[in-house]
């Protein structure tokens, strides 16, 4: 089912607009339709229509739409992705050293033949929620509440699933007062060791340290329409031009894109989503992230403890390059 025509218009953006426009011209001929009016031959025209006009569009998508896209407000987050792809979820509070942090979710659940972990950063859906939940953007205690839920995974032999989605983390004063860096660097490193599969799918914004942090995993894969970079293109272009004009020149060359990060190494599949993306249908998009979430843990837990965290070691060392001078 489409969510977005019920969206209201300030929510839909520019470029997929006429198709949403043609989408609501079909509601409205069906509405009309009765037993003696037949609009049934103008209403296979539109949908013809809508269904090539919407591949036209994002068959030549720019990085700044794409970017765009990733930050829709109907966008499927993540525990949209909880309900549809796991059973008796049961969420786990607390760092056990300040207090809980909703920008993160955690806790225990079944994945088809799995008992896995799952993590993720949450938004909200309105104010109300955005403001409980930070806009997605976690505090330190959120990380450690994360670190705290992957040592127990790795210690009970849990798969672990993390479901990406942050423009960064929190840079408050008191995230930076009660140890934001330290928090994040502290995850990056247990989750270099942990002994039990990790799988890492960015399903919106993959902003900074905050995304990282629920990075270091043994599999990173990109929903189609997902960015994963290192800053936003609205904060790259503030410091490179300091000109907010130069943002879509900024969002193409971070190179930031799910077919940029194939390219670079970094991103290891990455799954298609509904067309016109996950807010159109999220059931048909969790269905082929459920396909590519059962393939990749029969692979890695064949693998023994050893294996799973030397391959993973070679896998973030062979990332990036770098050049030696002889003098």
């Amino acid at each position: 089912m489409s969510i977005e025509p019920q969206l209201p218009d300030r929510m839909i953006l520019e470029f997929e607009r006429p198709i949403i426009d043609l989408e609501r011209k079909i509601s409205e001929l069906r509405g009309l339709s009765t037993a003696t009016v037949d609009f049934s031959a103008e209403i296979r025209k539109l949908e013809q229509k809508a269904r090539k006009l919407q591949k036209e569009v994002f068959a030549d998508l720019t990085a700044q739409q794409k970017v765009q896209l990733s930050r829709h407000p109907g966008r499927p987050y993540m525990l949209d992705y909880i309900r549809t792809l796991t059973e008796d979820f049961v969420e786990l509070h607390g760092d056990r050293s300040f207090r809980d942090d909703p920008a993160i979710v955690g806790g225990i659940a079944r994945f088809d033949a799995w008992e896995v972990l799952v993590l993720g950063q949450q938004k909200g859906r309105n104010t109300k929620e955005n403001l409980h939940r930070n806009f997605g953007m976690a505090r330190p205690e959120g990380y450690r509440k994360a670190t705290r839920l992957m040592r127990m995974a790795s210690r009970f032999n849990r798969p672990i699933l993390c479901f990406i989605d942050t423009p960064g983390a929190y840079p408050g004063l008191g995230a930076e007062e009660r140890g934001q860096a330290e928090a994040i660097a502290k995850a990056l490193q247990v989750m270099a060791s942990l002994q039990c599969p990790i799988i890492s799918v960015v399903i919106g914004e993959g902003g900074s340290g905050g995304a990282l942090a629920l990075g270091v995993a043994d599999r990173i894969l990109m929903l189609e329409y997902s960015i994963y970079s290192v800053i936003s293109p609205e904060g790259c272009a503030s410091i490179l031009w300091r000109d907010p004009s130069k943002v879509p020149e900024a969002a193409a060359q971070l190179r930031l894109t799910a077919p940029d990060l194939v390219e670079l190494g970094i991103c290891d599949e990455i799954i298609p989503e509904a067309p016109g993306g996950a807010h159109r249908d999220v059931a048909v998009t969790s269905a082929k992230l459920r396909t590519a979430l059962k393939r990749h843990l029969k692979e890695l837990t064949a693998l023994s403890r050893h294996e799973l965290v030397e391959q993973r070691y070679q896998k973030f060392r062979a990332m990036g390059a770098f050049v030696e001078n002889a003098g």
